[in-house]
């Protein structure tokens, strides 16, 4: 077994134990509720990451992807030919803190940035852990601004459904991270259905994530891989879902996409019309595809009032959810046309926190 095959066991434990040894640290100023310190009514930011040190250094010393190197004092993350920067601020919980407590965010759900665990094969269940237990220390360390998301090692279930119980039983994590594809696998395919019933029955939303695009080689062109291929993620694996019938088969699961559901709401007419009309896909599904879309959450990530207010008139304000998509989005990018809309107090104060609060249990 290489060196990237298994992670090295006294590498991952010291890891492990740095990262627990943070849950015993006292809860430092930063948990004063940012509607204190910024003047301002609370927000619930439901899509934001972190690049864990802890992680990042494992990948340092990987040969194969995902790896991360360093050029001319840049920090790389590789997976395949797409290349991304890790500016030092993306790996620190504090400059969260700054963006949230400038824009009066008083909680952030919090995740790790990708690459998920399913990237590191057999070390996956290791990695996954890694991961939510550097995430858990970050919550005991600041349990008024953070809760968790945990992302699971799919490429193994056995570990997969014992991680998520102990995210969700031990750790008290609040929904589950899902890629749109599992290492070039769409995440509706029958290896993965189990989630979806776990998930119900523990009562936890999956949140879509955009993973590698599965289009990267189409839209890698003029670096538009994160413009288009993100968004083309969420818009195929949200219709795949719609049309697998999962949705049909766990009426009482919460899901939610980003980015206000990629494409798929301004092109939901033409799937109802190949489905319904011309008989074009599953003729299995309950209702039509609008529908299903209409009864998902979706995140407000899209710097566009005009985007944002046909999400509104298409979902309704119950089902919009304020999210910043931090740090690759600042805050302020999202809210200020979100507020340029002038929406009734109500209403914008449901998409900023009423709505997250009682889909996430807060």
């Amino acid at each position: 077994m290489t060196p990237d095959r298994r992670l090295n066991r006294r590498r991952f434990l010291a890891a492990t134990s740095a990262a627990s040894a943070l849950t015993a640290a006292p809860a430092s100023a930063a948990d004063a509720p940012a509607s204190e310190i910024a003047g301002t009514p609370g927000i619930i930011d439901c899509q934001s990451h972190l690049f864990l040190p802890e992680v990042i250094d494992l990948m340092r010393r990987r040969t194969s992807d995902p790896m991360v190197h360093e050029r001319d004092g840049t920090t790389f993350l590789q997976m395949g030919d797409w290349h991304r920067k890790v500016p030092p601020a993306y790996t620190r919980v504090e400059d969260k803190l700054a963006a949230m407590d400038a824009q009066g965010i008083t909680l952030t759900l919090l995740s790790n940035n990708d690459p998920g665990p399913e990237w590191f094969g057999d070390d996956g269940p290791a990695v996954a852990r890694l991961i939510h237990d550097a995430l858990a220390a970050v919550v005991a360390r600041h349990p008024t601004r953070f809760r968790g998301l945990c992302s699971l090692p799919l490429q193994d279930r056995r570990a997969s459904e014992a991680e998520l119980d102990r995210c969700v039983q031990r750790l008290g994590f609040v929904g589950v991270l899902l890629y749109t594809n599992l290492k070039d696998v769409w995440c509706d395919e029958a290896p993965f259905h189990w989630l979806y019933a776990r998930a119900e029955e523990l009562g936890v939303p999956i949140l879509l994530h955009p993973a590698r695009p599965m289009t990267t080689g189409q839209v890698k062109g003029y670096e538009l891989t994160s413009t288009l291929g993100n968004m083309f993620e969420n818009t195929i694996a949200l219709a795949r879902i719609i049309a697998s019938g999962l949705l049909d088969r766990h009426p009482r699961l919460q899901l939610v996409c980003p980015h206000l559901g990629g494409t798929l709401p301004y092109i939901s007419g033409r799937m109802d019309h190949q489905l319904g009309v011309l008989r074009r896909g599953p003729q299995n599904l309950r209702r039509k595809p609008s529908e299903y879309l209409r009864s998902i959450h979706m995140d407000i990530v899209s710097p566009l009032p005009e985007a944002m207010r046909f999400a509104l008139d298409f979902s309704g304000p119950d089902r919009l959810l304020f999210s910043s998509d931090h740090p690759w989005v600042q805050p302020r990018e999202i809210l200020e046309p979100l507020r340029s809309l002038r929406l009734p107090a109500a209403t914008e104060a449901k998409i900023l926190s009423g709505n997250a609060r009682r889909l996430f249990r807060l």
